[in-house]
């Protein structure tokens, strides 16, 4: 006998965006909390980190706070959000800071990020925050202005999921001021922040991303209104012009993926362009007939390892078998109509690559139709 009961909706996500530590965002949600308490709102916190700042702190006061979970790993105790514990309660609205958190190994899911995911399967609304630098497909950007290699990142597609981002903003000027006054972090740790990760140059840098990406998500959304709209009544009389300006405006990317390092940047390189262009996206590896048995375990894993994260990205994967890479590549492309091929240039040549110097060249050649990006990795001096 079927369930008669209407299927639950999907939870909406509203996402604060920062730049730094430090400009306000736990606390502008927060403050969202209170106001949605305040007007009859059943709304929890499902995870809050106060870091020590009294303002933040005096912000969730009044707020039903979900008890954490306590996980031991190597013989040490841990708090994590209590994902299952929140189900039960099944609040309207959720509160859950620091989006991007790694959970500790043996937690039911690897980020929190994955735990929203539950809770928005469930109908439960969420309010969440992340610093711009989260994004995975900025990692090798923030890497070159800043110096930092972030861990912690949350795919793109997920973001896209949202159905409200806002900026929370700050100068870098005022930023630096809370700093040195003691408000983001103790004085011995601001000061070691100010001479690395918080300069001004790095602050102004990841500031306008952050403007930039909040502007893009805005964009995305105001597009996608007025097109969803279209779709469920296509103009009358006209639906055979209609569609084909739709098929007309596609643009489909091609990233090529090898066993070299470089890969994994090039596979965020075009799914940020994908994203912006609202594109179809294929991640495609080349093999020469009898060369995959010959590469070393090392670069087997490798390639493995940059298809995997291609597909974490919600990019879909193909590997071909080809003699000739580059004509094999362009062949795909035609095949598929894809407009844009993404390749890298390699640091050095290695018999046990696909890639020869030559490669990107010829492909450039072969693909006078399609535009065509040969992309260098970026070397911090």
């Amino acid at each position: 006998m079927s369930d008669p009961r209407p299927p639950a909706r999907r939870g909406s996500l509203k996402l604060y965006l920062g730049y730094a530590a430090g400009v306000g965002k736990t606390y502008k949600m927060l403050e969202e909390a209170q106001k949605l308490r305040q007007e009859g709102v059943d709304i929890v916190i499902g995870y809050f980190e106060p870091h020590g700042r009294p303002d933040t702190i005096a912000m969730a006061q009044g707020l039903e706070v979900i008890p954490r979970k306590r996980v031991q790993y190597r013989g040490v105790w841990f708090e994590e959000m209590d994902t299952d514990a929140i189900l039960r309660r099944h609040p309207a609205v959720c509160v859950v800071d620091e989006f991007a958190h790694t959970n500790v190994p043996g937690s039911p899911r690897a980020k929190r990020w994955e735990d929203v995911q539950v809770l928005l399967d469930a109908g439960i609304d969420v309010l969440t925050n992340m610093n711009i630098q989260h994004l995975e497909s900025l990692n090798d950007h923030i890497w070159h202005i800043t110096g930092v290699r972030v861990r912690e990142t949350v795919p793109d597609w997920v973001i896209k999921q949202a159905d409200e981002v806002i900026m929370v903003d700050a100068t870098p000027q005022a930023l630096i001021h809370r700093l040195e006054r003691g408000a983001i972090y103790p004085p011995a740790k601001a000061a070691e922040a100010l001479q690395n990760f918080f300069k001004e140059s790095n602050l102004v840098a990841l500031r306008e991303l952050a403007l930039r990406q909040t502007a893009h998500e805005v964009d995305i959304r105001n597009l996608a209104e007025p097109e969803a709209r279209r779709a469920d009544s296509p103009p009358p009389g006209r639906p055979e012009r209609a569609a084909a300006r739709s098929v007309a405006t596609v643009e489909r990317i091609l990233i090529h993926v090898t066993p070299e390092p470089s890969s994994a940047m090039l596979i965020r390189r075009g799914r940020r362009v994908a994203d912006y262009l609202q594109a179809d996206c294929f991640a495609v590896a080349v093999e020469r007939p009898g060369e995959l048995e010959h590469l070393p375990p090392s670069r087997r894993d490798s390639l493995e390892r940059h298809l995997n994260f291609a597909r974490n990205l919600h990019i879909e994967t193909r590997i071909l078998c080809g003699q000739d890479v580059a004509q094999t590549l362009v062949n795909f492309a035609r095949e598929n109509s894809v407009t844009q091929i993404f390749v890298s240039r390699p640091q050095q040549f290695s018999r046990f690559t696909a890639w020869d110097p030559s490669v990107a060249l010829k492909v450039a050649r072969l693909a006078t139709d399609r535009q065509v990006t040969v992309v260098a990795e970026r070397r911090r001096r």
